[in-house]
């Protein structure tokens, strides 16, 4: 997600607020959501830190993605969109495993 986030990012810091507007939101709102679930959530993920929760702004970003900016594509290009969406969605219910900074850091010492 951060190839596509901090391309985001670099625009908000610049001052361009050029975006699509694909529910409703505005540009504006609509491009700072993307660049948090993109970047922000991206980051908190590649970390394994509050898994679960990071998953949530990136499940909504996919599927808004997939089901209503690529809707009328054919599946071949929405489907990078989907496959994101189903990963997502399984680090919900799954977190983020074994060697996670969310496990490390709620793992009570037994020394």
């Amino acid at each position: 997600m951060l190839t596509h986030g901090i391309p985001k990012a670099r625009r908000v810091f610049a001052g361009d607020w050029r975006f699509g507007d694909p529910i409703g939101l505005g540009s504006e709102v609509s491009l700072l959501l993307a660049t948090f679930a993109e970047a922000g959530c991206g980051i908190l993920i590649i970390l394994g830190l509050w898994t679960r929760l990071a998953s949530v702004p990136l499940v909504i970003t996919m599927a808004v993605a997939g089901f209503i900016h690529h809707a009328p594509d054919p599946f071949s290009t929405k489907e990078k969109a989907f496959l994101y969406l189903a990963a997502f969605i399984l680090l919900f219910f799954l977190g983020g495993g074994k060697y996670s900074l969310d496990r490390t850091l709620s793992k009570p010492d037994n020394y």
